[in-house]
């Protein structure tokens, strides 16, 4: 049995497919606050806490994609959303791939951001296990003063590093290391994106170092049907560095997504 996941449900019932947001590693729902606030007046906004972070369940051990996966749907089918937008950030990206494996009769829409679909490789899945190895071990707090300006860029406003820092720091370390253990065994989403059969949004922030540009037009160019924008003055996460411009891309997206078919 999944664990019923902590997550925010906000804005009114319509006939606009509602939008699922998935957050990255090392994070919580609180990543998306620009994007809740922004699109939760015309549609219902569901953003929920990864097993292992925030509010929800802490499970130790490994947390494949798959696990992540089996709880949105969960969820989705505790909430009675049937058809919906899902957006994933980083890890939650690669979430958004499997769910779309999983359950891509009901995905509308697919919004990529700062992520990339391949397998890991033999040495990251060795530097992923001895991370979650470090983080059992010696907590957050070093990890999250180490990569905060690769998680933004050194330019971001301070309240955003703040931010992001915290989310990190408060991030429980077992249900950490477990994503990434079970990330480190995630399937090759490639082939998988040659065949999405709606329309996506690929989203990257210029100055990403962790997925750059290039995983992004890689992306893009595999997707049937997809919209790429790169975000200047960004590096991994732009919801939150640059959230007018992300907020933009999306909202031109799910305009796409909600317009009637062409007869």
């Amino acid at each position: 049995m999944s664990p019923f996941l902590a997550h925010e449900d906000h804005g009114a019932h319509s006939s606009r497919p509602p939008l699922v947001l998935v957050h990255g590693h090392p994070f919580d729902r609180t990543m998306w606050a620009p994007q809740a606030a922004a699109f939760a007046s015309d549609r219902r906004v569901i953003v929920p806490d990864l097993r292992g972070y925030g509010a929800s369940p802490v499970v130790p051990g490994s947390t494949p994609l798959s696990v992540f996966a089996r709880d949105i749907e969960a969820l989705l089918d505790e909430l009675a959303v049937d058809g919906f937008v899902l957006a994933g950030l980083s890890m939650g990206g690669q979430i958004a791939m499997e769910c779309y494996d999983r359950f891509g009769d009901r995905v509308r829409g697919l919004v990529l951001a700062d992520t990339f679909p391949a397998a890991e490789s033999a040495a990251g899945k060795v530097a992923r296990n001895a991370m979650a190895d470090r983080l059992l071990s010696e907590g957050m707090r070093g990890y999250a003063d180490e990569v905060l300006e690769k998680m933004v860029a050194p330019y971001a406003d301070e309240a955003v590093k703040a931010h992001v820092h915290r989310m990190m720091t408060s991030a429980p370390p077992e249900g950490a290391a477990a994503a990434l253990r079970g990330r480190a065994e995630r399937p090759d989403y490639r082939a998988l994106l040659t065949r999405v059969a709606v329309p996506a949004l690929v989203v990257v922030g210029a100055d990403d170092t962790y997925t750059p540009v290039a995983d992004a037009e890689a992306m893009h160019a595999a997707l049937p049907d997809s919209t790429l924008v790169v975000i200047d003055h960004a590096a991994h996460l732009p919801n939150l560095e640059r959230p007018e411009e992300f907020n933009a891309a999306l909202a031109a997206f799910l305009a796409k997504v909600d317009a009637p078919a062409a007869v």
